[in-house]
C-alpha cells in the first residue's frame, strides 16, 4: 500500500512538473491534437508529451557531460512511453508526438520548432556514417506514420513527409514527400498545414499510371487509322 501510495504521489509530482515549466509543449498539444480534450488529460495521459519533457531533462544533463544517467534516464522512458530520444538529439520547440509508440530520434539528430511527428518515425543513421549522421528537420514539418528519414540528411521548412516514407536524400522547403523511396510532390508554392492529411496526399505510383495513359492515347491520336 505504501509504495503504490508512493508511486502515485511521485507520478503525480511529475505531472505538476509538467503543467509548470512545460506550457509551450502542452499547448503544441492541444493545437495539433484535436482528440485533447483538456490540459489535465493531456499532462496526466500523453506520452508523447512525457517523452518530449523527459528529453528536456536528459538533454540538459547530456549537456552537462553527466556519465550514464542520461542513457539511463532515455531507456527508462522508452519503457514507459514507447518513443526512443537519445539524449544527445536538438529538439526545437512545441515538438508535438502523436500517439508516439515506436518513434526512434537518433543522437545527431536535429529537430527544428513546432514539428509534429506520428507514431513509427525514424530519424535515424544509414550504418555506415560517423558524427553527424542523423537527420536535421527543419521548422513546421510534418512527419507521418511510420516514415524513416535516413542518414545526415536536411528536410526543409514547412514540408510533409507522408506515412511509410523513407526518404535518404534531402528535401527542399514547402515540399510533400512520398514513396519508397521518398518522391517530392511540389504543392505550388502552398505553405504546408500542421494538421497532416493522410488520405489526401499525392500517390508517386498513381501519378505515373495516369502519365502513361496520357502518353498512350497521345501515341494512339498520332496513329494513322486507329
Amino acid at each position: 500500500m505504501t509504495f503504490l501510495f508512493t508511486l502515485v504521489l511521485v507520478f503525480f509530482a511529475w505531472a505538476l512538473i509538467i503543467l509548470v515549466f512545460f506550457k509551450a509543449e502542452i499547448q503544441s498539444t492541444k493545437e495539433r491534437d484535436p482528440a485533447a480534450r483538456g490540459v489535465l488529460e493531456i499532462v496526466l495521459l500523453y506520452p508523447g508529451l512525457h517523452a518530449v519533457v523527459a528529453h528536456r531533462i536528459n538533454h540538459f544533463l547530456w549537456k552537462m557531460k553527466v556519465p550514464l544517467l542520461p542513457r539511463a534516464l532515455s531507456q527508462l522512458t522508452r519503457f514507459f512511453t514507447g518513443i526512443e530520444i537519445h539524449p544527445g538529439a536538438q529538439i526545437g520547440k512545441g515538438l508535438f508526438i502523436d500517439h508516439g509508440m515506436g518513434v526512434v530520434v537518433g543522437e545527431t539528430a536535429i529537430v527544428g520548432d513546432n514539428v509534429t511527428l506520428f507514431q513509427g518515425v525514424t530519424l535515424g543513421g544509414t550504418g555506415k556514417e560517423t558524427g553527424k549522421r542523423h537527420p536535421t528537420i527543419g521548422n513546421n514539418v510534418v512527419i507521418g506514420a511510420g516514415a524513416k528519414v535516413l542518414g545526415n540528411i536536411t528536410v526543409g521548412d514547412n514540408s510533409y513527409v507522408g506515412a511509410n516514407a523513407v526518404i535518404i536524400r534531402d528535401v527542399p522547403s514547402n515540399a510533400t514527400v512520398v514513396g519508397v523511396p521518398g518522391h517530392v510532390t511540389k504543392q505550388e508554392g502552398k505553405k504546408m498545414d500542421l494538421l497532416m492529411d493522410h488520405v489526401h496526399t499525392s500517390d508517386p505510383v498513381m501519378q505515373h499510371m495516369k502519365d502513361l495513359v496520357r502518353r498512350v492515347k497521345t501515341l494512339e491520336d498520332k496513329t494513322p487509322g486507329q
